[in-house]
């Protein structure tokens, strides 16, 4: 493989305790002959000295910016609002591609700097199947905080959990025979991560997909209690839960956990709220009565961090070992440039910040 110098930074989201790459990965990385830096992070599930101990240097938490230039660094979520020109090829989650608020500007800070994003959402093979993904973990935790709901059962703040806790609170509960759960999405990784735990707390799932949705049974959708939503789209659909339906006093549907969180996006097909919920505030009540409350958390594998990360960074790792060797790399490079031309953005193009 070409040499490469993989940073791994620090993330600023207080709640995202996850790693692209583990230390037992961060481990084939070294053997494999990659320079591996990673930021110091007390949030994150897997301690500094666990990479150390496989041979990764030790940076402060944020000194990406001052990497060498041929560095690439690796994240998840969102970068700090600092710099303003990105000189650096990124990697994470950047969700600048479906015209989400604030993609121009962070395309912009890449133009302003020359570095680039390739993005993990639009790391796909030849088929255009997304080749690392944290969906089924996203699906488990959607439909179960779906139910933990539903039952009076969700606790805010939330907090970090291992799954066989999460799984024991789970279990059957009284009154379970009577409710009703619908997945929308059901045979994407996501979907397949919310029948799992549906199923896990005893209970029988709706399961819907693509023959379901092209002709939309609205007053089916409305006659459930929970609707977890797992359908990422690509290109415009009618939405699935309109203002009216939030309005409709004969729904019985009461909970909506939305695992995509497209707001803002002009593919959300959920269009009935504008921003989403957080760790320490889960549930937002979208309609008094009859009542309707939104989950809507947009980093849900955070709360299983330590299985989440395991099985993507087992998902990403034969990729960085074969980063700049072209396919899935030179995919998600090319759909930089093409959204970045589509936008009028120029390489090179200064930025008023």
């Amino acid at each position: 493989m070409t040499e490469l110098h993989l940073w791994l930074r620090h993330e600023v989201r207080p709640t995202e305790r996850r790693t692209p790459i583990t230390p037992s990965d961060a481990r084939r990385l070294v053997e494999s002959g990659v320079t591996l830096t990673v930021e110091d992070s007390p949030q994150r599930i897997f301690p500094i000295q666990e990479y150390e101990a496989v041979g990764a240097r030790v940076a402060p938490a944020g000194s990406w910016v001052s990497a060498p230039q041929d560095a690439v660094v690796l994240g998840l979520k969102e970068l700090p609002d600092e710099p303003a020109e990105l000189t650096h090829r990124h990697i994470f989650f950047g969700h600048a591609y479906k015209q989400q608020p604030g993609a121009g500007e962070l395309l912009r800070r890449f133009a302003a700097g020359g570095g680039a994003l390739l993005d993990l959402e639009y790391l796909v093979d030849e088929h255009g199947r997304r080749l690392a993904a944290f969906g089924y973990w996203a699906g488990y935790l959607g439909a179960a905080l779906a139910v933990l709901q539903h039952r009076g059962r969700l606790v805010a703040p939330l907090t970090p959990i291992a799954k066989a806790e999460l799984d024991e609170l789970l279990q059957p509960a009284p009154g379970d025979e009577e409710f009703t759960s619908l997945v929308i999405g059901a045979l994407g990784r996501s979907g397949r991560g919310a029948r799992d735990a549906l199923r896990a707390a005893g209970l029988a799932p709706t399961c819907w997909d693509l023959p379901e949705t092209r002709d939309l049974d609205r007053r089916a959708l409305l006659d459930h209690d929970a609707m977890v939503n797992c359908v990422l789209a690509t290109t415009p659909v009618p939405p699935f839960v309109r203002e009216a339906d939030v309005d409709d006093p004969t729904r019985r549907l009461r909970t909506l956990s939305d695992v995509t969180c497209d707001v803002g996006s002009p593919l959300n097909v959920l269009p009935v709220y504008d921003r989403t919920t957080e760790w320490d505030d889960p549930v937002r009540r979208l309609h008094k009565e009859p009542p309707l409350d939104l989950i809507a958390i947009d980093n849900l594998p955070s709360l299983l961090p330590g299985e989440s990360s395991t099985d993507f960074s087992g998902q990403l790792l034969p990729l960085l070992l074969d980063f700049e060797t072209g396919g899935p790399w030179a995919r998600a490079l090319d759909r930089f440039h093409e959204t970045s031309r589509e936008l009028g953005i120029a390489e090179g193009e200064s930025r008023n910040v």
